[in-house]
């Protein structure tokens, strides 16, 4: 016998060495049985069979599972429609519940914004107040006179007192709702904090004294960011239209202003999502104060000293 290429020199295509008889009994695929088994055509293994053979020996026992598990399909069809009529009763039962917290939280922001808004009308008064007072007491001096000069440019840089004079307006509101075409394109067709923190920062280049977003005074450390689908300015709710304004020379703000990127964007988002966008110049813009700043770093000096 020749062996082949692919076996070992002096052994048999079944594996035994040559010569050697095999055992009598023994079949030549016995280390395969599963695959002999397969290619047999038998499914189950001795086991399943033996059992399989015994409930058959029974008479008619293996059929109980089958009845048993045609009488469950409706069982569970009725349990799972009783179960979904039971979260349908929850659900139109939490309805007027959830509307109930909903109206309370509405009521709860309003009253809190009237709260807040009040305060900062005090504090305006308060601040008002003050810098009269202490404008009459600088007054009386040369060196008073000077330091008032200072102090008011150092308030006027830190937005802690307000400013008026002519400016430069700029209007940004969401698209209207008919020009909005497809859902996909709705959300592209509302104003974004991004837009205001672009446009802003365009004024700042342009040479803005000082700024205001719907009549709120900003300072060098106002954020501008989105909560849900509100701007929050300040850390205050802001709806549009959005009008920013810019405090000084309204001819060389427009100049400046125009072409620049931040123009250049706000352009393409009104051009291509219907975005309103426009400016118009003011000869009268009174920005108030800014909130109080709380200082992070500086402290005050002992003795009042300078």
């Amino acid at each position: 016998m020749t062996a082949r290429e692919d076996e070992p020199a002096g052994r048999e295509p079944d594996g035994r060495p040559e010569g050697r008889e095999r055992p009598p009994g023994r079949r030549p695929d016995a280390s395969m049985s599963l695959l002999a088994d397969l290619f047999a055509g038998r499914r189950l293994d001795p086991g399943y069979a033996e059992a399989a053979a015994r409930r058959a020996a029974s008479g008619g026992a293996g059929s109980r599972p089958g009845r048993l598990r045609g009488a469950g399909v409706p069982l569970v069809l009725a349990l799972t429609g009783a179960l979904a009529a039971v979260a349908g009763v929850e659900v139109h039962r939490s309805e007027p519940v959830a509307a109930e917290r909903h109206s309370g939280l509405v009521d709860q922001i309003h009253a809190r914004t009237s709260e807040a808004d009040a305060l900062q009308h005090r504090l305006d008064r308060l601040r008002a107040d003050t810098e009269r007072r202490r404008a009459g007491a600088l007054a009386r001096s040369a060196e008073g006179r000077r330091v008032r000069r200072e102090v008011a440019a150092a308030g006027a840089a830190a937005a802690a007192v307000p400013v008026e004079g002519e400016g430069l307006v700029v209007t940004l509101d969401d698209a209207p709702r008919g020009a909005r075409g497809a859902p996909g394109r709705a959300a592209d067709a509302r104003v974004y904090d991004q837009d205001l923190q672009v446009l802003v920062n365009g004024l700042w280049a342009a040479g803005a004294r000082a700024i205001g977003v719907n009549g709120r005074r900003l300072t060098p450390t106002t954020a501008i960011r989105a909560a849900g689908e509100a701007i929050m300015v300040d850390y205050r709710p802001l709806g549009g239209p959005y009008e920013v304004t810019a405090l000084g020379d309204p001819g060389r703000l427009r100049a400046a202003f125009a072409g620049s990127p931040a123009d250049r964007r706000l352009a393409a988002l009104r051009d291509r999502f219907g975005i309103r966008y426009g400016t118009r110049r003011s000869d009268e813009v009174r920005l108030p104060a800014g909130g109080a700043a709380r200082l992070r770093y500086a402290v005050p000096g002992e003795g009042g000293g300078r």
